[in-house]
């Protein structure tokens, strides 16, 4: 059998707990106390991980199990619900749409469900026709009726759906979902028959392929749906092991939380005999060290990330397993504008213009990131990033000054909240270092697990949070329209009806390039009363066992796991001491 690693990670956690946790707790002991313990830790985990370990990628290799960790526990595997990366990685495994990810090329698409499809002139109206043997993993045919139910429970408002508004190129969904139409015959999708689907689209959208690949417009089954609630009914049974209903190459064949996710083969979707690997693990670790001991020990084919001050060790000794890949994201802090002062423009500008983005991408991340000088990252086709955001300590001072706070006299201390995690740590400590030296105002930092964080996001529970976006589609408009007003992931408050209005705008615009004008003019009015702080665009960096073939560089690092395959050679043997 494979060796398990939750023991592992269960033994991290409940002796150290969270970052923020153990941190308070053992700095409390005397030092000579703190490194015994320190050193007790290391040597009960690293004989645990070589018992448990040493031949854990050489068996689940010969039966072909992909062991991964998409870091914190999931919220969901609801594809309508889910919000973060690590839930839409598993829900992609599970679930498959229209369309389906290139393994090779994040901006091509290749047939999903779909099997055919065409489109009108100026990209408005589009056809799909349904392949024949497109089944659910229970045994049920797909039929278009699914993809109506579905999208009209994504625009039921009570189901509070994050990505509703991912919908609204549809005509008459905005309407639907506001209310002001009650007859969901009213929007633009329609079931011409049992295989063929038609959308009709507010304006001219060449991207849709693309952003058909997001989860959010997935189908869900019908009946399961309804068997475990109503349709706007939020985190019913239907997700869970022996009922999920999947349309994926993988079903669901356990969820321990806290410890793993088990995948294994859909026999009856329709490609399966085209599918290599005959399950996935997805482990959950948040601890980047812990992870890298987990890879180390022969525990995991690929880790999330490597921590920060592994990356240098990585890259002088074993170029082979790490792997720095461009990533179509920006690291970025909210800033909830409901809160004073934050609720002033200037407040917002100058704590953006005292962040030094070249220090940190250099000193801290050290993987090849970018200082973000605008929101939208690089690789946007001919968008093109936007040149804004720089590092300006002295017209910082003046813009906080004007705001009523000369030398940050009389600013009130407020927190930047994280997900547990230490480079976000690593991160906040610089940024909070900077607003004290530049700023002269007093930042506190505050942790929370992913769930908890999550919520805190949706509920506007904090003043600055750091969050990560990565882009859903290859499209510029993946990134601004989170801040249209209302969007299910602004979270912030922030709203500016010229920015909805130059949205719209562009939707109606069949130029290319006048559209993409248009949204420069959207970005450069976000980044002039910015409700957030760029600081990085993305690379993706992780270690990968050799072992794992068809693992391939990914703009959106939206991988198709059908085609990811294992071989039973090449595994490295690594020390757990370096």
């Amino acid at each position: 059998m494979l060796k398990p690693i939750r023991v592992l990670a269960g033994y991290h956690r409940v002796c150290l707990g969270s970052q923020e946790s153990g941190r308070s707790k053992l700095m409390n002991v005397r030092p000579i106390l703190y490194v015994v313990c320190a050193a007790a830790l290391l040597l009960v985990l690293t004989a645990k991980m070589n018992a448990a370990g040493s031949a854990g990628l050489e068996e689940a290799n010969r039966r072909k199990i992909l062991l991964l960790t998409e870091g914190p526990e999931p919220r969901t595997l609801d594809p309508q619900i889910a919000q973060g990366v690590p839930e839409h990685h598993i829900i992609m495994a599970l679930m498959e749409g229209l369309l389906e990810n290139d393994p090779d090329d994040q901006s091509k698409q290749l047939p999903g469900l779909a099997d055919r499809w065409e489109h009108n002139d100026d990209y408005s109206v589009w056809n799909f026709h349904l392949r024949d043997n497109a089944k659910w993993s229970n045994g049920d045919l797909v039929t278009t009726e699914d993809f109506i139910f579905s999208y009209k429970r994504m625009l039921t408002v009570t189901l509070a759906a994050p990505y509703i508004d991912a919908l609204y190129i549809l005509k008459g969904a905005r309407d639907y979902a506001e209310g002001k139409i009650a007859d969901f015959n009213q929007v633009g999708v329609k079931a011409l028959d049992d295989r063929n689907l038609r959308f009709e689209l507010i304006g001219s959208t060449p991207y849709f392929l693309s952003a058909l690949l997001h989860t959010a417009w997935y189908p869900v089954h019908r009946e399961t749906i309804l068997k475990f609630g109503k349709i706007d009914e939020r985190d019913t049974k239907w997700t869970r092991p022996g009922s999920y209903v999947g349309t994926g190459p993988f079903i669901l064949k356990t969820w321990k939380e806290n410890d793993v996710i088990e995948l294994i083969r859909n026999p009856l979707y329709w490609d399966a005999t085209n599918v290599k690997l005959n399950g996935i693990n997805f482990y959950t670790i948040e601890n980047y060290d812990t992870e890298e001991r987990a890879f180390r020990a022969g525990q995991l084919h690929k880790t999330e990330e490597v921590a920060l001050d592994k990356i240098p060790y990585y890259r002088r000794e074993h170029p082979e397993l790490i792997r720095i890949d461009p990533y179509e994201g920006v690291y970025f802090y909210r800033i909830n504008v409901r809160r004073k002062p934050l609720d002033n423009p200037k407040v917002r500008l100058a704590l953006n213009l005292a962040v030094d983005r070249e220090s940190i991408v250099k000193n801290v991340m050290r993987a090849k990131q970018k200082p973000a000088t605008g929101y939208t990252p690089p690789g946007m086709g001919d968008y093109g990033p936007l040149d804004v955001i720089h590092y300006d300590p002295e017209r910082a001072r003046r813009l906080l000054a004007e705001a009523g706070y000369p030398n940050g006299k009389g600013f009130p201390k407020f927190n930047i909240l994280m997900n547990s995690n230490q480079a976000h740590r690593t991160i906040a400590e610089a940024i909070q270092q900077m607003w004290k030296q530049d700023l002269n105002i007093d930042v506190g930092i505050e942790n929370q697990e992913w769930r908890v964080f999550q919520d805190s996001m949706n509920r506007l529970h904090y003043d600055v949070a750091r969050y990560g976006w990565i882009a859903d589609f290859m499209d510029p408009i993946t990134f601004l329209s989170m801040w249209r007003t209302g969007d299910g992931n602004n979270n912030t408050g922030w709203s500016n009806p010229k920015y909805d209005q130059l949205l719209d705008q562009s939707a109606q615009t069949a130029d290319p390039q006048k559209r993409l004008a248009i949204l420069r003019q959207a970005e450069q009015l976000w980044l002039s009363e910015p409700a957030g702080i760029p600081i990085y665009w993305y690379t993706r960096c992780y270690l990968l066992d050799p072992s794992v073939k068809n693992w391939n560089a990914l703009a959106l690092d939206n991988h198709n796991y059908k085609f990811i395959d294992l071989e039973e050679n090449g595994t490295p043997k690594l020390s757990l001491a370096h």
